[in-house]
């Protein structure tokens, strides 16, 4: 899964005119439909994460999405800064001090043994039995740089994606679980933090 640098670039300045929109900043961002077919693309899951002085301060997503991966990165950034459970929404003050970064997930995969997670390019997500029937329906989802961040091993990882979705801590040891794991491509406004997230 590959983004260029000009995909990237502007899905990060359509993250940052979204949340400035909410002020009266900026304008809620459009794209020309033809300057970049991959940002037209549905299906791609997103996550963007805004923290400020290296603390948390919002993380919203999407594992998939029926909507183009630019309309999805705008939405899960306005939902990060107003709408993550655990915080209260973020302030026009806060906006110039935060830092973005963006995660565009690749589809689901199965995952026939918990020994081939690939700490450092796997995340994790526990999907509900509705699933099953169609339509997103996730208990908890982790993405790859949770472990990384964490210094996570395969157990700890497990551990943390369990009680996530407010199950036992050991759940995945004692009960089957519908888990699937993704790769993310992982880029951030600061350039010499950029990272990527994948499997090679």
């Amino acid at each position: 899964m590959e983004l260029s640098e000009s995909t990237k670039g502007i899905l990060m300045l359509a993250a940052r005119d979204s949340i400035q929109s909410l002020f009266g900043e900026k304008q809620p961002p459009v794209i020309d439909l033809n300057i970049d077919p991959e940002l037209m693309k549905t299906g791609r899951g997103a996550f963007v994460t805004i923290t400020i002085k290296n603390q948390l301060r919002g993380c919203v997503g999407y594992v998939t999405s029926d909507m183009t991966l630019f309309d999805t990165v705008c939405d899960a950034a306005i939902q990060a800064a107003t709408n993550d459970p655990r915080f209260y929404p973020l302030t026009e003050e806060e906006v110039f001090r935060a830092e973005i970064e963006i995660s565009v997930l690749s589809l689901l995969s199965e995952l026939p043994n918990y020994n081939e997670i690939q700490i450092g390019a796997h995340g994790l997500v526990i999907l509900d039995e509705a699933s099953l029937q169609g339509g997103e329906y996730y208990k908890a989802v982790l993405l790859p740089q949770v472990a990384t961040e964490n210094h996570y091993d395969i157990p700890q990882f497990l551990t943390a994606l369990c009680e996530k979705a407010d199950l036992p801590p050991d759940t995945w040891r004692t009960e089957p679980l519908n888990i699937k794991t993704f790769t993310a491509t992982v880029f951030s406004e600061t350039g010499n933090r950029r990272k990527t997230y994948e499997q090679g």
